[in-house]
């Protein structure tokens, strides 16, 4: 095992695989996974992942292959992670909810191996699909179904539950633990564009993952919610974590409110994590408060911009951390502590993490700009886009975010915006995210997305796309008002739309791209 240095842990290798052997002989009969009527100690997860490796061996999965996970939170993503790093293999975790040419895409494009998939969920016959990808995708040799019982399968299709059986007496040979191997394959959400491949290293995630468990301090007798989703970068990182100090995860397969206050009460979860829209919605539940959830200590909210008030209402019931990161940096860049200052840690998302170097491409008078980030979390690189990768990062090896920035002298950030999202109105740069927080303390505005509509004279002008408040009666003219004493006139809105709901991406980002189509098609139809 290679000897590292990870402020805050007791890490003696930053490979999943030694990692997780640290973890069980810490704690072998201690709770790991626990998920519906399922509670797996470490020791269990262990030699189930040692025999899916070994079953994996025997159809011939090796060292450099790469396996794709398409399920739910459910422990055999976990288990696949784990086999996949004692056998070499890079894990490609996809989102099932993809459309059939979505998954198509993802499975060709990082040249897959295997599959591990669910037979059905939410209506879907995965199989079915199966049967037609395997034909179109000969690079895949294998897939293993999960889930199902009394199925009959074809030539290159087996059930877990028979796998596990086959490589019940078997063993790997053991891979070479490079911690710059890639861990996993992770595929951007693609809300500005086509997704993209990141590559990620052993070192990038469990040195990501150490270092953030060390700032939020996270402990072996901590009970942790999955409910983000493990095929994001946020839940890989969650699952890290987890492992790095010991930790039980309570997986919960879809989100909903009611279920995760369920069972987080019955669990004694002490870690609560989500992206905003999932806070809002636990809000909302009479379960999530002290009383009922009275283990909660604290968690992340992060995955998009977090409102001032959401925090401090959180925080009522669970002393959250904000973090920032993107999937190209293994998350975490960012993070606000428990000791920051009360302003600072409601309105900034902290510094960076230890290790981390942090720049502002051409930066100007105290105005937001480009940040980049430079660091062990940061990406090898994009699979098989050798240009897109040059282009993100800069001649010295920062990575670009493309998020707009500022950073004060004491190194706290605060996110602007994204800057592919700025709005040219007349010549003038408009940042979203500026005009959201002012129509976002409105009482009558629930949530909103400011985005620009192209315009002949204007070359785009600014929608805001709001979903109201529960009862309230939204006028267009009183939010534009609303908006114009607080802010200068090119900022001001020149449309107001209202939904019921925001499209909105897996790790719980508003589609951009998607609304903003939305509008167009509307306005042009009225015209």
């Amino acid at each position: 095992m290679s000897l590292v240095s990870v402020e805050g842990s007791s890490l003696t290798s930053l490979h999943l695989a030694d990692v997780f052997a640290d973890a069980v002989a810490l704690g072998a009969e201690r709770p790991f996974l626990i998920a519906g009527g399922r509670r797996l100690t470490y020791a269990q997860v262990d030699r189930e992942a040692q025999v899916f490796a070994a079953a994996l061996s025997d159809l011939g999965i090796a060292a450099g292959d790469r396996i794709a996970t398409v399920l739910p939170n459910r422990p055999e993503a976990v288990t696949a992670l784990l086999a996949a790093a004692r056998l070499g293999a890079t894990l490609v975790p996809v989102n099932p909810a993809l459309a059939y040419h979505e998954l198509s895409f993802q499975l060709r494009h990082a040249g897959v191996s295997a599959v591990v998939a669910i037979e059905s969920w939410q209506d879907r016959d995965y199989l079915e699909w199966f049967d037609e990808l395997v034909a179109e995708i000969p690079e895949i040799r294998h897939v293993i179904a999960v889930g199902g019982e009394d199925v009959w399968y074809e030539d290159r299709v087996v059930g877990y539950a028979d796998l596990l059986a086959r490589g019940a007496h078997g063993h790997v040979k053991g891979a070479a633990r490079d911690p710059e191997s890639l861990i996993a394959l992770l595929y951007t959400s693609g809300t500005l564009g086509k997704p993209k491949g990141v590559c990620l290293s052993h070192r990038s995630v469990m040195g990501n993952a150490a270092r953030t468990a060390a700032a939020l301090g996270v402990r072996q007798d901590d009970v942790s919610l999955l409910a983000v989703p493990h095929f994001t970068i946020f839940g890989t990182s969650l699952i890290a974590g987890a492992i790095t100090a010991g930790a039980s995860l309570v997986l919960v397969e879809t989100f909903s409110a009611a279920e995760a206050v369920a069972r987080m009460a019955e669990e004694g979860v002490t870690l609560c994590h989500g992206v905003p829209t999932m806070f809002a919605l636990l809000l909302r539940e009479r379960g999530f408060s002290r009383e009922r959830l009275g283990r909660l200590r604290t968690g992340i909210v992060a995955g998009s911009p977090v409102e001032a008030g959401l925090v401090r209402a959180v925080r009522a019931v669970c002393e959250v951390e904000i973090a920032y990161g993107l999937t190209e940096t293994g998350p975490t860049v960012t993070m606000t502590r428990a000791a920051d200052p009360a302003e600072l840690r409601e309105t900034t998302v902290g510094r960076a993490l230890p290790g981390v170097e942090l720049r502002l491409l051409e930066p100007g008078d105290g105005a937001a700009a480009e940040l980049a980030v430079k660091g062990p979390g940061v990406m090898a690189g994009y699979d098989r886009m050798p240009s897109e990768t040059r282009r993100a990062f800069t001649e010295d090896g920062f990575f670009r975010t493309g998020d707009l920035a500022t950073v004060d002298a004491d190194g706290y950030v605060r996110i602007a915006g994204r800057r592919k999202e700025s709005i040219i109105r007349g010549g003038f740069n408009v940042h979203p995210r500026e005009v959201e927080e002012v129509l976002r303390a409105h009482p009558a505005v629930e949530d909103v997305c400011v985005v620009g509509v192209p315009h002949e004279v204007l070359g785009e002008m600014i929608c805001a796309c709001i979903v109201p408040t529960e009862g309230a009666i939204v006028r267009s003219g009183d939010l534009i008002a609303y908006a114009r004493e607080a802010m200068a006139d090119y900022k001001v809105p020149d449309l107001v739309c209202r939904f019921d709901a925001f499209p909105l991406s897996a790790s719980g980002k508003v589609k951009r791209r998607e609304l903003a189509r939305m509008v167009a098609e509307e306005l042009t139809a009225s015209t």
